[in-house]
Order: C-alpha cells, then sequence, then structure tokens
C-alpha cells in the first residue's frame, strides 16, 4: 500500500493544518463531480483514505509508529506485561450520538394539565443514502490489508528484558479492521447527516419552571449509524397575568366590595377548567384564603390535581356620596360598642386566614 505522506504529497514532519490543505487540494481536483474518470475516481479514494488516517492525531501517531521500534518506552513494555498490551480486536465504526438540549416554555395552562407539542430541531440524523453504512452504496466496506481486519498491529520490539510482542490500533484503518474504498458522497463517509426534525415531547401534567426531563435515544445519531444519544428538555413556565403557583396550587386574587365582604356572597372565577363558583363567606377579611378542591396544577407523577386558592382582597370604596356616608354613620353608631376592643396589627406580611 502507498504511503499516506506520498499519496497527499506532505512531508512525513507536515502540520495537521499542512495535511488538511493538501487534502482540500487534491479531493477539488479528484472530486467525482469535477473529474468523472475512473483513474481520478481511483486516487479520490486513495487520498480520502490517506486523508482518514493522516487527519486524526491519534491514528497518526498510530500509523507513523506501525513497525518501528523508535518511541517505545519502559511504560509501553510494562502495559504489555501487565494487562496493556494484549489485542483487543478491531473496534467498531459505529459510536453513541451526543445528547442533546432543548429548552422549552409552557404557559400555565399547558403545565397545568400536561401538553404534546411537536417541535422541530437542527440534529444529526441517519443518512437515508447508506442507511449508516457510510459507502457509497452498491458497496461494502473493506478488510484492511495491513491488520487483516484485527484492528490491531504487532509489533517486535527488543528491550532490557528480551525480546517483547505489542499490539496497537492499526495506523491504516484506524483500528476499525475494514475501510472504506468508496464514503458515501451524500454524508461523506459519517454515515450520518445535518437535517432539521420534529421531536415529539409528551410532557406531563404538573412540570415546574426549571424542571429538566430526559428523552432516552431522542439526541443525535452518533458518527458510523451509532445509536442515539438522550434528549433533555429544560422547561420553563412564563408567568401569567392573574395566576401564581405554589407547588401544585394555583394561586389568584379576588376583589370583593366591601358590603359583598360584610353580608357574603356567591361569585364565579374564570379559571383554566372555566368557570367555577365560589362561596365567599360572610365576615370575610383582606387575606382570607378560599380553596377551590382539585383546580389547581396536576401533581407531577401522581394523580389528581392541586387546589386553586383564592385570597381575598376587600375593596373599601374611596369616595361616598352623602347619603352613602350616612348609612355608615348609622352603622357607626350601632357598632360603637365594638371601638373599644380594636387592636393596632404589626406592619409586615402575614399569613392569610384559610377559609373552608
Amino acid at each position: 500500500m502507498a504511503d499516506h505522506y506520498e499519496t497527499l504529497g506532505v512531508q512525513r514532519n507536515a502540520s495537521s493544518e499542512e495535511i488538511k490543505k493538501a487534502y482540500r487540494k487534491l479531493a477539488r481536483e479528484l472530486h467525482p463531480d469535477v473529474n468523472p474518470s475512473e483513474q481520478a475516481q481511483e486516487k479520490f479514494k486513495s487520498v480520502t483514505h490517506a486523508y482518514e488516517v493522516l487527519g486524526d492525531e491519534q491514528s497518526r501517531r498510530s500509523y507513523d509508529s506501525g513497525g518501528s521500534e523508535a518511541g517505545f518506552g519502559f511504560g509501553d513494555i510494562f502495559e504489555t506485561f501487565f494487562g496493556g498490551g494484549g489485542s483487543r480486536g478491531p473496534r467498531s465504526r459505529a459510536e453513541r450520538g451526543q445528547d442533546a438540549l432543548l429548552r422549552v416554555e409552557l404557559t400555565f395552562e399547558e403545565a397545568v394539565f400536561g401538553v404534546e407539542k411537536s417541535i422541530p430541531v437542527d440534529t444529526a440524523v441517519l443518512c437515508e443514502t447508506c442507511n449508516g453504512s457510510c459507502a457509497k452504496p452498491g458497496t461494502s466496506a473493506q478488510v484492511c490489508d495491513i491488520c487483516r481486519g484485527a484492528g490491531q498491529v504487532q509489533t517486535q520490539v527488543r528491550s532490557l528484558l528480551g525480546s517483547v510482542i505489542t499490539s496497537s490500533p492499526c495506523g491504516s484503518c484506524r483500528g476499525y479492521g475494514h475501510i472504506i474504498p468508496e464514503p458515501c458522497l451524500t454524508c461523506r463517509g459519517q454515515g450520518r447527516v445535518r437535517a432539521r426534525r420534529d421531536i415529539e415531547l409528551k410532557i406531563p401534567a404538573g412540570v415546574e419552571d426549571g424542571l429538566r426531563l430526559q428523552l432516552a435515544g431522542s439526541g443525535e445519531v452518533g458518527f458510523g449509524g451509532g445509536p442515539s444519544g438522550d434528549l433533555y428538555v429544560d422547561i420553563s413556565l412564563a408567568p401569567h397575568q392573574y395566576f401564581s403557583r405554589n407547588g401544585d396550587e394555583l394561586i389568584c386574587e379576588l376583589e370583593v366590595p366591601l358590603h359583598d365582604a360584610v353580608l357574603g356572597t356567591m361569585v364565579k372565577i374564570n379559571s383554566f377548567d372555566g368557570e367555577v363558583e365560589l362561596q365567599v363567606p360572610a365576615g370575610s377579611q383582606t387575606g382570607d384564603v378560599i380553596p377551590i378542591k382539585g383546580k389547581g396544577f396536576g401533581r407531577l407523577r401522581q394523580s389528581g390535581r392541586g387546589d386553586l386558592l383564592v385570597t381575598i382582597q376587600v375593596k373599601i370604596p374611596s369616595k361616598l356620596d352623602s347619603k352613602q356616608k350616612e348609612l355608615f354613620r348609622t352603622l357607626a353608631g350601632y357598632r360603637k360598642a365594638d371601638a373599644s376592643g380594636l387592636v393596632a396589627r404589626k406592619s409586615g406580611s402575614f399569613q392569610g386566614r384559610r377559609r373552608g
């Protein structure tokens, strides 16, 4: 087999950038789309294979040391004797794909009930042309003629301890045990391509802001058509104009006119379940909390829902006409005896009474 450095037309001490430039120049000249001759195609295969070996630092080091006694130190001999030098066989070309991260913003209603969403993402998908084989359709991988499919090459080294046989990854096939003479033109021998696809998300009820969901096998397809990584979905909850949240509880405030707070009343509240009726007890105070059972957030990974908590805000009239003022004076006269029992409230926040 021809020397890979000679194939690319570079010196053995060429830098990685020089090797890359040489490959790009030859690839532009020999690519089948530019030069369809059979001779050019054969040379293009050799150039591609040479760059596949020399373009990877680890593979290049292995190739450079193949069959050579140079660079073999005592540490390598030690590994050989104590388990590091045994032949491990060819490695698989198929590798697990990378995990992916997706951020999704939900409305309160979607978090209350759960939702199914179709989200477009840019990711790595299986190459449909070669179906992940990395080879041009109609062709296949061939056994490496250097390691004969073993993925490893053996080298005899003389040391203080005598002759030692050590194994290292084959520099020609990069340890795969086979080479691909004609890479797929669609994926350029990767077995995967970048594309946009729709991810179907089934988000359960009750998810909270900042929660991370894991979808096994929904990440990027691996090199060589390998298994997909996982997809992680970070949830963010958009703020709502009227509602807030405390765990599984949905919270809102209700302004109640003074006379309704005193006498009590039945009101209708617009919730995520539509209109629900709420009984405001007579004598309700600002800060009182009235629960509506089962109208809050769904309980994550559990059955049932939390409560909707309605906090009462008694609305004191700021403007009264003369007749209304007279009515309040009359009421004050009836309740004059209660005035001696008033107690100042400590300033600051306080927990409202829960009614119901």
